[in-house]
């Protein structure tokens, strides 16, 4: 009891310490980074993974965090070093600052691994268990990420396009619509001829923000202040044409009130985003989560063939632009508990009870 009682004060269910506790045993480096296990009799925490002998269960009560186990007063284990980075994520920063740094438009691992010191395998296996994406699909990430920092710095397009490696304009205008949201010549002017129109609504949330192009819903934001709303929309596109709308999309508003209130969708909404190749995987993977219902994080990088990306996964819902459109307020850690939510925890739990209430 006094063990169940002690996690439980941790917001750590009985089911989770269990899990957490099968982890402990089997040294599993997967949930590195997961959480720790702190020892009363010795006032130390630990890698789930750690090489030291196995305590007694009675004597281990789990925190999600090494800040935790500190504030509680233990110290961190000398053989595992929780309090220090761990490997994968060391060696995943290491790659990308190469990658940054590339202006090679194909990545070639071998290379990559050697001047890395480590193997292909490995390497491989840490990108999947750190971002959830292969070393090409973040190499490409990274290389949209230059190209548009050097656009809005001032560059012309042939520079950009050269020193971030695209063998040619029809390279990055393939991606152009999908991860600037617009065509390079537009996204350089910082939208400068880009026509996106806002209206902002009230809703049992507060203030409702939605932004849309001629294409489709750019965003969704909730908020209290209607000026922080239109200076989130602005900060993205500093010199767009952003004004406030006519009715040209009024039943995407309307249709998104409705989903607010947890009514059933009466349309399918056309959208128009800046998004990873992995991003849009996890939001389209949301999109089929039924109304009512919810996932966790690893359900959901299971469902997309990467179980070993949940924390990729929770990045993904964290960046969504378009929420309620995206129902990323349906992903719930693995013990049931609700987990960050952008626009505000309390926002969260009241879409779920709404969309609950409503199938019932």
């Amino acid at each position: 009891m006094r063990r169940t009682q002690s996690n439980l004060a941790q917001n750590i269910s009985a089911h989770a310490a269990a899990r957490y506790w099968r982890a402990t045993l089997a040294r599993d480096s997967r949930a590195d980074g997961s959480f720790v296990l702190a020892v009363r009799s010795t006032h130390i925490y630990c890698r789930p993974s750690c090489p030291a002998r196995r305590p007694l269960r009675r004597n281990v009560i789990f925190y999600r965090t090494r800040e935790e186990a500190e504030k509680n007063g233990y110290r961190a284990c000398l053989r595992c070093r929780p309090n220090e980075i761990a490997g994968p994520v060391v060696l995943v920063q290491r790659a990308a600052s190469q990658l940054m740094e590339s202006s090679d438009e194909g990545v070639r691992l071998g290379s990559l691994a050697a001047a890395l010191g480590t193997t292909q395998a490995t390497l491989r296996r840490a990108f999947l268990q750190v971002t959830g994406l292969k070393p090409r699909e973040l190499a490409e990430a990274l290389r949209v990420k230059r190209f548009k920092a050097m656009l809005r710095a001032g560059k012309s397009i042939a520079d950009a396009l050269y020193e971030t490696g695209y063998g040619s304009t029809s390279r990055v205008y393939e991606r152009s619509n999908a991860q600037l949201g617009m065509t390079p010549a537009t996204y350089r002017k910082g939208g400068i001829g880009m026509k996106i129109g806002y209206t902002i609504a009230k809703s049992p949330l507060g203030k409702v923000l939605v932004a849309a192009t001629n294409r489709g819903v750019s965003a969704v934001y909730l908020g209290d202040a209607e000026n922080a709303l239109v200076a989130e929309l602005r900060e993205e596109y500093p010199r767009a044409e952003i004004s406030q709308a006519a009715d040209s999309f009024q039943r995407w508003v309307r249709e998104i009130m409705g989903r607010i209130e947890g009514k059933q969708p009466r349309m399918e909404l056309p959208l128009d985003l800046q998004a990873t190749a992995f991003q849009r995987r996890v939001w389209q993977e949301l999109q089929r989560i039924p109304r009512g219902r919810t996932r966790t994080y690893s359900q959901v990088a299971r469902s997309l063939g990467k179980p070993k990306a949940v924390r990729a996964v929770a990045r993904a819902c964290a960046t969504n632009p378009v929420s309620i459109v995206v129902p990323c307020h349906r992903v719930i850690r693995e013990d049931g508990a609700l987990a960050g939510y952008r626009w505000g925890l309390s926002r969260k739990e009241q879409l779920l009870a709404q969309e609950q209430a409503a199938g019932n």
